[in-house]
Order: C-alpha cells, then sequence, then structure tokens
C-alpha cells in the first residue's frame, strides 16, 4: 500500500504509545482517523480533542460508516496486544480490509525517506528521543515516530519539512524487520519477551536480522560488547569507537566529554541522570556529527533536553521529598534506574513501589528482579500487571516477593500505597513499572505537595 493512496485509518488499539504517534501522524496529513481502544485514558482523551474519534466498545456496530465496508483507500492498522478474538478486529478480517501493524505503517511512511531506527530491548525510547531532538534543536530537522511522549515537545510524534525519519524500532513480534534503514541502532539485546521468542538466542537471531537490513551505504551503531559485524560501538568506555568519557556528578546534572576518531566534545551537560543515558547521549552525538552538524550546536541541544516522561521523570523535587517516576519494567533497566538514584542521592533512604508486568516476565527474570529490588530501603510490590496475558499458577507478586532479600518489603494495593505514604511521608520515592502504576502519580503528587 502506498502511503499517497490512503485517505482513511482507523487503529484497533490507538491508545498504545506507538500506536497513537501514527495516528496523530496520519491526523496531521489531513486523513480521517478513527479507531478503538479498550479504556479511555489522558492519552486517548488528547487524540480526542485533536479530532481523532474513539470508540470503547468492542463492537463491529460502533465501527464509523466510513469503515463499514471495504475500500482500496482504507488502511487499518492493530496491535498484536489486542486479543484474537475482537469483535472489531474480526469484522475488518472477515471484510478482507488491509490489516497492517504498527511496524509494518512505519516501514509505510518511512519508504524513501532517510531512516534512522533504533532498536534494543531497553534504552530505545529515550535514544531515539535524543536523536530527534538534536536534530529538531540544532535546525537539521527530522520526522519521528517515539514510544514516549518527550518532555520538551509534550508528544510521541515530531512533524519535519525533511526527508529525514527518526523511528523507535520494536523487536517484539519482530516487528522491526518490515524497516529497512540508513541508520541503525541497537542499544541492548538481553533477554526478553521470551513468550514470543522461546530463548535468548532466537531474540539475538532477530537483531542481527535488523542489522542485515541497513540500506546500501548504512551505518550500524551498537553499544560496546553486542556481537554485531560491521558495527561502529559506543558506551561510556575508553575502548570504544564514540565514547563518553570523564563522567561525573555536578547537582543533579551529569557531565561528560565525548570522543571519536574525528571530533572532540568537552563539557556536555545532561539533564538525565545514570550512565546509561549518558551512553544513549553518546550515540545521539555520533548520529548528529556523521550528519555534519555543528559540535557546538549539538552541545546547545543535549543541554537543554529534558528527557521523556515516565523515564527518570521527577513528580516532586524539593529540599524535604523528592518523587520520581520511571518506565522500568526489565531487571536490567530496573537497575539502572536503581544506580543513578543511588548515584544522585546516596544517603537518602529509597522507598520503592514496583508494578511487575507480565506473568511471564515475572516467572523468567524472577530471580534477576529479586536482586535489584533487594537492593531498595523499603518496597511496596504491587500484584502483576497481565497486560495481554492469562495467569500462571503460581505466578504472583507473593511468588517474587518471597524471593527478595529485602526486610521490609510487602505485596499490597494502590489504596495501601496511598495511606502509606501519606503517614510516612518519605523522602525518596520511586514509583516504577510498565503497567497502570503511572496512575498513582497525580494521587502521590498531590499528597506529597500537600503535605
Amino acid at each position: 500500500m502506498e502511503l499517497s493512496k490512503i485517505n482513511r485509518v482507523y487503529f484497533v488499539g490507538i491508545g498504545g504509545i506507538g500506536m497513537s504517534a501514527i495516528a496523530r501522524y496520519f491526523a496531521k496529513r489531513g486523513q480521517l482517523v478513527c479507531g478503538y481502544d479498550k479504556t479511555r485514558t489522558k492519552l486517548t482523551e488528547t487524540l480526542e480533542q485533536e479530532g481523532i474519534v474513539i470508540s470503547y466498545m468492542d463492537e463491529a456496530a460502533s465501527l464509523p460508516f466510513e469503515f463499514q465496508d471495504n475500500h482500496d483507500e482504507t488502511l487499518i492498522v492493530y496491535t498484536p496486544a489486542i486479543p484474537k478474538d475482537s469483535k472489531i478486529l474480526n469484522q475488518f478480517i472477515n471484510k478482507g480490509f488491509s490489516l497492517k501493524k504498527r511496524s509494518e505503517v512505519l516501514g509505510i511512511i518511512s519508504k524513501g525517506m532517510f531512516c534512522i531506527a533504533v532498536a534494543g530491548t531497553h534504552g530505545k525510547t529515550t535514544t531515539s528521543s535524543i536523536v530527534a531532538h538534536i536534530l529538531k534543536d540544532t535546525g537539521y530537522d527530522c520526522t519521528a515516530f517515539l514510544g514516549g511522549i518527550t518532555s520538551n515537545y509534550n508528544s510521541n510524534v515530531l512533524f519535519g519539512n525533511n526527508n529525514v525519519v527518526v523511528v523507535e524500532a520494536d523487536e517484539y513480534d519482530r516487528s522491526f524487520l518490515t524497516l529497512h534503514p540508513d541508520v541503525a541502532v541497537i542499544t541492548s539485546m538481553d533477554a526478553d519477551h521470551l513468550d514470543i521468542y522461546g530463548d535468548k538466542s532466537k531474540l539475538e537471531e532477530s537483531f542481527h536480522l535488523f542489522a542485515g537490513q541497513l540500506k546500501s551505504g548504512g551505518h550500524v551503531y551498537a553499544h560496546e560488547g553486542l556481537p554485531i559485524q560491521n558495527s561502529v560501538s559506543y558506551a561510556a568506555s575508553s575502548s570504544a569507537d564514540a565514547r563518553a568519557e570523564n563522567l561525573r556528578v555536578e547537582g543533579s546534572k551529569f557531565i561528560f566529554d565525548y570522543s571519536d576518531v574525528n571530533y572532540t566534545i568537552k563539557d556536555l551537560s545532561l539533564m538525565l541522570p545514570g550512565k546509561h543515558n549518558v551512553e544513549n547521549t553518546a550515540v545521539a552525538i555520533a548520529i548528529a556529527l556523521q550528519l555534519g552538524i555543528d559540535t557546538e550546536k549539538i552541545k546547545q541541544a543535549v543541554a537543554n533536553f529534558k528527557g521523556v516522561k515516565r523515564r527518570f521523570e521527577y513528580v516532586v523535587n524539593n529540599d524535604k521529598q523528592i518523587y520520581i517516576d520511571d518506565y522500568a519494567h526489565h531487571p536490567e533497566e530496573l537497575k539502572a534506574c536503581f544506580d543513578a538514584v543511588r548515584q544522585l542521592y546516596p544517603y537518602k533512604k529509597l522507598t520503592v513501589i514496583f508494578q511487575p508486568h507480565l506473568f511471564t516476565r515475572t516467572r523468567d527474570f524472577a530471580d534477576e528482579f529479586a536482586k535489584v529490588l533487594s537492593t531498595a530501603d523499603e518496597l511496596m510490590l504491587l500484584e502483576i500487571y497481565p497486560a495481554r496475558e492469562l495467569p500462571i499458577e503460581g505466578i504472583n507478586g507473593q511468588y517474587l516477593l518471597d524471593k527478595i532479600t529485602l526486610e521490609d518489603k510487602k505485596v499490597c494495593g494502590k489504596d495501601f500505597v496511598i495511606q502509606h505514604v501519606k503517614q510516612t511521608k518519605p523522602e525518596l520515592l520511586l514509583t516504577v513499572g510498565a503497567g497502570d502504576v503511572d496512575t498513582l502519580i497525580e494521587p502521590l503528587k498531590n499528597i506529597i505537595n500537600n503535605a
């Protein structure tokens, strides 16, 4: 299907962060955009305010008139997270509509464009957002489809006036194999999505295939230590090709130097804490330099990058209490988040509210989760967020809690969390997870601010 021939688009699962970005893109182009999602959220309400019609009933009768019958110029986009017995999804299948996954649509959009694709089991949202921000802020420009709401632009899609597109390339369900980038980034290849891949070797094979889809003359950047052939390595390491060096903390900012075989940029200032974010920034700088962007402009762009919502986001930050929210839902992400917190606040008691995401992920990485969570000072563990999965017998919050060596720990509900925070007024609070733990943000923020 060609982009120029698409006149109307329906999104089955429009409330997802990646789906909503594409929906906004087509709406901006002037196409008729409608969609379905199970739950009304702040994001779906924003889409509705932007003129997109959304239904919250999984009924074929809820489809707008324009999507009742099949037309050549109609595109149906669906997320693999939608249940196979969805009435709306099956209505489109039975009527012979053209159905595409989000990643396939990104392939259609990016065809003929200079594509920068960022992949990895973690780090891809922040990295792609930093890349897009540097291109925007320096005046180079780009269009971007991101997996989070960037704080600088308050959006997950950016619109450009040139031929460059930045996309977050999702490894889930091998989705990123529909892309053919000019520049590819692989941030990490840790075991994840084993419900899809079975084992880590199959996941790694998928990343190798992704790297192999690079256009002729393209460049692959891979985090140092990843087994990606013919790649430019990057890391906070003196042995990487693109290096972040002389890393230090000044106040709440991380200061570092960047160097490669051709360039050196001294005293870069980054608002995002953590070594992992410095490394994410290093590869974004390498790409910007490859595109010929001026070093001083890059330095300024890095300094004013405010981050991504739910990626080490300060909700409250005052002399008495600090409250940070983060999307981390894999043991390696949790470790990076905890390390960043400890670097900034080594002497404060760390209270963590964690919501595991998926029964399979909790089962497959229980020992790794337990090891990281045991390093908190106090833990309130919410029950597992199921997302697309059915329960697995014996895999629940208590199963994970029993493996955690921390003494001050408990499995509890959100109501308990709210009351406990109200009573104890923790000096350093962290909510973390990829489910609906974010529904606690506003209540906890109000409690802390009104204390």
